[in-house]
């Protein structure tokens, strides 16, 4: 599996894969044709479909047009066989093509193709599957996190230091910012108005209200274009530091515990990245909120004191219960149903951690056959439910 280093990435909203991917494509192309005279960039598919309102076209334009006049073409019908966010990008220079390149965003801000399916240098967990994972800390004594520490090495705690950072400064800019949110469907900001209002009841529901305000604090900035953190995605990006906020600020957690948190919740988002899909274009939102949901319970059931085991337990429910989720933006934007998605599954993730903490960890579907099966529900799903906004509440929903 890769560092988290490629899972979790900093970078500006909406999409991870429809903004995040395509514009460092667009940077490393551009790096080869310095001297050209245009470019022309086709987006196919799920990229194609909803690439205005995630601003594809913007992102790559950012980088190719300051060096060259920039042509893109839109060609939703197109599926390539590879992944369905594909792009052409051509460098032209004297009436003649320099280069035709076909590179595919595959979720989470990560590019690929056939011939650079995923650079080596970057695989740096031998084991695979959860189950390989916990047998190595059962015989190890050790933890979830003490496995990324063992393959990464000490350096990853300065930069998971500086992804937290980054996440608690995203939450801070969505709790003190206010509007609505751009891309027509006028939206308005709610994460002020939840944080305030968790003043004005009980423990129980003013708690819940905090979390939802920080979730939809993250979701916002997204939907903004503000800066991120993936985890795993940019449409799925506020579960995971919301729920460790929020944990942090009941219970005062030091800040290595929280370092921690993030490194075993990277695992299983690692995991479902490896063996199935992020993208809400390849498995529908499943793979997106689906993931974060679960990578956010193990962090919670951790910080509870959880288990191995427990913890695993706690990412499983937390995927489990969210098989089978479309990815249907209504107008292409991660607005509607997204922000919300990222509330609710914050609640969730809480919700199995301590489903789980309250077990003795076992169970009968361990999270490896959870995301083969998210695998294949999503490849089953008709496309009208993967990032075209061609179905679901994208459908039904209209501005008026």
């Amino acid at each position: 599996m890769e560092s988290l280093r490629e899972l979790y990435k900093v970078g500006n909203g909406p999409s991870s894969s429809h903004t995040m991917g395509p514009k460092k494509a667009a940077e490393q192309f551009l790096a080869r044709h310095q001297d050209a005279e245009s470019f022309r960039v086709t987006l196919y598919g799920s990229l194609a479909a909803t690439g205005k309102g995630h601003l594809t076209d913007a992102a790559i334009l950012a980088v190719l047009q300051p060096v060259a006049p920039t042509e893109i073409i839109w060609e939703p019908e197109t599926v390539k066989e590879f992944h369905t966010n594909g792009m052409l990008f051509e460098a032209i220079k004297g009436g003649e093509i320099q280069e035709s390149w076909k590179i595919y965003s595959i979720g989470g801000g990560s590019i690929a193709n056939p011939e650079m399916p995923l650079q080596e240098h970057q695989r740096v967990y031998p084991l695979t599957t959860i189950e390989e994972i916990l047998a190595w800390c059962d015989h190890e004594g050790k933890t979830l996190w003490e496995y990324v520490q063992d393959c990464e090495g000490m350096e990853i705690w300065e930069y998971l230091e500086m992804i937290w950072n980054t996440m608690s400064q995203t939450i801070d800019n969505g709790l003190n910012n206010d509007g609505v949110l751009p891309g027509g469907l006028k939206v308005p900001r709610k994460a002020s108005t939840y944080w305030l209002k968790a003043k004005e009841y009980g423990t129980t529901v003013s708690n819940r209200s905090r979390l939802y305000a920080y979730a939809l604090a993250v979701a916002e900035e997204n939907a903004s274009g503000g800066v991120v953190v993936t985890a795993p995605t940019c449409g799925s990006c506020g579960v995971l530091p919301a729920v460790i906020h929020h944990m942090a600020k009941l219970n005062d957690y030091r800040p290595v515990r929280i370092l921690r948190a993030l490194a075993t919740a990277g695992i299983f988002g690692n995991l479902a990245k490896t063996n199935a899909s992020i993208s809400g274009a390849e498995v529908g939102c499943q793979g997106e909120i689906g993931v974060a949901c679960a990578m956010a319970a193990a962090a919670t059931c951790q910080l509870m004191g959880g288990m191995p085991s427990q913890i695993e337990y706690a990412a499983e429910m937390a995927l489990e219960h969210h098989l089978g989720l479309t990815c249907d933006p209504v107008c292409g934007l991660v607005q509607i149903p997204c922000i919300e998605r990222n509330a609710v599954a914050a609640a969730r993730a809480i919700d199995s951690a301590t489903f789980a903490i309250l077990s003795d960890g076992k169970h009968r579907v361990n999270f490896d056959r959870v995301v083969a099966v998210m695998k294949e529900t999503g490849h089953n799903l008709p496309s009208l439910y993967r990032e075209t906004a061609e179905g679901g509440l994208a459908k039904h929903y209209k501005l008026e």
